[in-house]
């Protein structure tokens, strides 16, 4: 089963997706802050983190940068999840080297193909 590590701060956003994610067949781990999710990626390696930019303690751009520069987590795919108008995410992504983004409010049939095409089923 492939693990998923989902960083949102918005505790109705983690219940959906996880909910979501779990009925697709994944391992979903949830971080509320940037700081837990860092914390967590050295614990279980995710194979995918969904990463919410704009988060307390530690931005989703912290925690990407951390797993882009280190050595163990560089392979990770991330996909940045975060209410943004669409151009502006697609700028950023690219910008950051992101694998893929979605923007919120998200379409859960494109979310689970943006997955499935990362890291499969």
């Amino acid at each position: 089963m492939k693990k998923i590590l989902f960083v949102d701060d918005e505790p109705d956003m983690l219940k959906i997706v996880s909910l979501r994610l779990n009925v697709l067949g994944y391992d979903v781990t949830t971080a509320s802050n940037g700081r837990e999710a860092l914390d967590i990626i050295q614990k279980m390696t995710p194979d995918l983190v969904l990463l919410d930019l704009r988060m307390p303690l530690a931005s989703g751009y912290d925690v990407y940068k951390y797993i882009k520069t280190n050595e163990k987590f560089r392979s990770i795919p991330v996909i940045l999840f975060t209410t943004s108008f669409a151009h502006d995410l697609s700028l950023k992504a690219k910008e950051l080297g992101a694998d893929d983004y979605i923007t919120k409010p998200f379409d859960p049939p494109l979310l689970a193909g943006k997955i499935g095409k990362l890291i499969g089923n």
